[in-house]
């Protein structure tokens, strides 16, 4: 990682604010002319956060010139930590009130002492070669989810976590992963009844209403068919449309959060419980994790006492063999039941 704030490092920090005004909030970034009409109020927070998608894009840079810009400003963006340290990320800031955005180039340690800060997905690397896609002779062999696609959910995690409203509901949260994930190029997804019968969101109108309402996404299906059968939505937030990873890649991840190793929920539970196991998921390495505790709250929707009884709850159910609260360190941990032993 670059720390090196010179004269010739790359800025690449872009801030926008949605103030306020009588016919409709106006849209006012920290690089560009005042925009000339106001914005529709459901979708500011969509357009607030294209617009920062924008500039990133036009100002793409090679991985090797990006550095820590909130190093690079003295590291005001937090309280102060151990130092800089950590590959550089995209990361996304929003306030309280959720008017403000800030979308910079952070080390992962400035990341994740920032509040209101999520690691933006890999929406901005550059394709793979045309040659990493080339055609291998012989048989084709079964996919094994993995790392791959447990990195994936955690970032679209992340992102979703400042993405959707602070109050959106478990339920809603878990279908916004789907509906991100299983998207084509053009922000179309359509998620059939199987699959939302296994989710056990058949029937359920509510979390598409929340995500409606948040200017997220717009339902194309009619009344009925919403009820009864699929759903076809379209995705409103431009950020996630522009995500990099191919679409069978991202798929793949999209399954994988449905039934996340080695901790994964039984789909009797209910969304609250299924949205904090795939995001201990995400976080877990080996039989053990830990995750900022402002980090969990902010991802799973809940307070800080409800995701405790939802631990509880897990240590119950032997999904997890135990966990912790670091208050001092803010910090939460667990650890997983040990491996069954082989079969003779």
């Amino acid at each position: 990682m670059r720390l090196s704030p010179t004269d010739f490092a790359v800025r690449r920090t872009w801030t926008v604010e949605l103030r306020p005004q009588p016919g409709g909030p106006m849209l006012a970034c920290s690089q560009c002319p005042p925009q000339p009409h106001p914005v529709a109020a459901i979708s500011a927070r969509s357009v607030a956060l294209a617009h920062l998608s924008r500039h990133a894009h036009e100002n793409a840079v090679p991985d090797h010139l990006r550095t820590c810009q909130c190093q690079a400003r003295g590291c005001h963006w937090h309280p102060r930590h151990r130092g800089c340290a950590g590959s550089v990320l995209l990361v996304l800031t929003g306030d309280r009130s959720g008017r403000r955005w800030r979308l910079a180039d952070a080390c992962a340690a400035c990341a994740a002492a920032t509040e209101q800060a999520s690691v933006v997905p890999n929406i901005l690397v550059t394709a793979p070669p045309a040659a990493c896609c080339a055609r291998i002779n012989g048989p084709r062999r079964p996919y094994t989810p993995g790392p791959q696609e447990q990195v994936r959910v955690r970032e679209m995690l992340t992102y979703l976590g400042a993405a959707l409203p602070r109050f959106s509901s478990p339920t809603a949260r878990l279908l916004a992963v789907q509906c991100a994930l299983r998207a084509d190029a053009g922000g179309r997804v359509r998620l059939p009844a199987g699959l939302l019968r296994s989710m056990r969101l058949a029937g359920y109108a509510a979390p598409w209403h929340e995500l409606t309402h948040a200017g997220w996404l717009s339902c194309l299906s009619p009344t009925a068919r919403r009820t009864y059968g699929g759903v076809v939505a379209q995705l409103l937030d431009a950020a996630v449309l522009d995500q990099a990873p191919p679409r069978r890649a991202r798929a793949r991840a999209a399954h994988w959060a449905l039934h996340p190793t080695p901790l994964a929920a039984t789909r009797e539970a209910p969304p609250a419980v299924q949205l904090t196991t795939l995001t201990l998921a995400v976080h877990t390495s080996g039989r053990s994790g830990s995750v900022e505790v402002d980090l969990l709250t902010r991802l799973c929707g809940l307070s800080l006492g409800q995701v405790e009884e939802l631990l509880d709850r897990l240590v119950r159910a032997r999904l997890l063999d135990g966990w912790q609260r670091f208050a001092e360190a803010g910090e939460l941990r667990w650890h997983l039941p040990p491996e069954p032993p082989p079969d003779a």
